[in-house]
């Protein structure tokens, strides 16, 4: 790993920053600071950094902005820990930032796909268009459920969490590999550098540890699906084709009811991908959603 060379960006990025509800908020932007706005939004634990490879893949010019969620990458942690509506909130903050007046066109990983798609039927009039990549929403939890989860939330704060301290970046990009076979070398160094922030001993990832935490909230599926069917702009889900084989295609909240809760909803699945789908395959997803933006 140590003599892997390291991914070179076809397409140079900038930095800068934002107040969000009382956050520092990192933004990276890709592109003329005029032009069709594409809001990208990564997944949790992440960073802005992971759309790097399907924006190089990108043939239009577009003007890509991607914000760094609450406790992560460069944003300032939130002291109270993260909820869902926190979110759903900065989102709103961040649309009237980068696009005032005008609905956005908005690409999401994981959890940033499935706050795109809520907040879509929340504020209809925001956005044009949602491309989800592998965010489908979680499973539901029953209510039954609530007194042992909230349990294990108020424990999970009797002791502070942990990161994992590496003695060099290539071992922080040898555990991404790990994590994701298919994941190149020299991209995995690309986004550890990118994802890595020097503590007392070595490295860490920049995400806040408190992410180790659960959600307060149950997982309510009815709920987001009652906000899946006011969204009024077409809806692409990406899926994972290694994921895609073990999910349930029917049945209650099953991927077909799920997709059915939009009024105009489509999907479609990349072979030969996992969950990050921008790292594993970012020419044919840059096709797929370059196409779907365009309509």
């Amino acid at each position: 790993m140590s003599s892997s060379k390291v991914y070179v960006p076809a397409r140079l990025s900038r930095t800068e920053h934002h107040a969000v509800r009382g956050l520092k908020y990192r933004f990276r932007h890709w592109g003329p600071h005029n032009g069709n706005v594409l809001l990208c939004l990564h997944g949790h634990r992440d960073c802005a950094a992971t759309f790097q490879f399907i924006v190089d893949a990108l043939h239009n010019d577009w003007s890509i902005v991607a914000p760094e969620w609450r406790g992560h990458g460069g944003s300032s942690w939130a002291q109270q820990g993260y909820y869902y509506q926190d979110y759903l909130a900065d989102l709103d903050v961040i649309i009237d930032l980068i696009s005032p007046g005008r609905p956005v066109a908005v690409l999401g990983h994981s959890l940033g796909g499935n706050i795109a798609c809520v907040y879509a039927g929340v504020r209809p009039e925001r956005v044009s268009r949602v491309a989800s990549i592998d965010g489908f929403g979680l499973k539901g939890r029953p209510a039954p459920d609530a007194p042992d989860h909230l349990r294990g939330w108020l424990d999970s704060w009797r002791k502070e969490p942990l990161s994992r301290v590496y003695g060099a970046i290539e071992a922080m990009a040898e555990r991404l590999c790990v994590a994701n076979r298919r994941l190149t070398h020299d991209k995995a160094l690309f986004l550890a550098r990118e994802m890595a922030r020097e503590v007392d001993g070595g490295f860490t990832w920049t995400f806040d540890p408190a992410h180790q935490r659960p959600f307060a909230s149950l997982y309510r599926i009815d709920e987001w699906a009652a906000c899946w069917a006011r969204v009024t702009a077409p809806v692409l889900w990406v899926a994972a084709g290694d994921r895609f084989e073990r999910l349930a295609r029917t049945g209650p909240e099953g991927f077909d009811w799920r997709m059915s809760q939009f009024r105009n909803g489509s999907s479609v699945q990349i072979e030969g991908t996992g969950h990050n789908i921008h790292h594993d395959a970012p020419d044919e997803l840059a096709r797929v959603v370059e196409a779907f933006f365009a309509t």
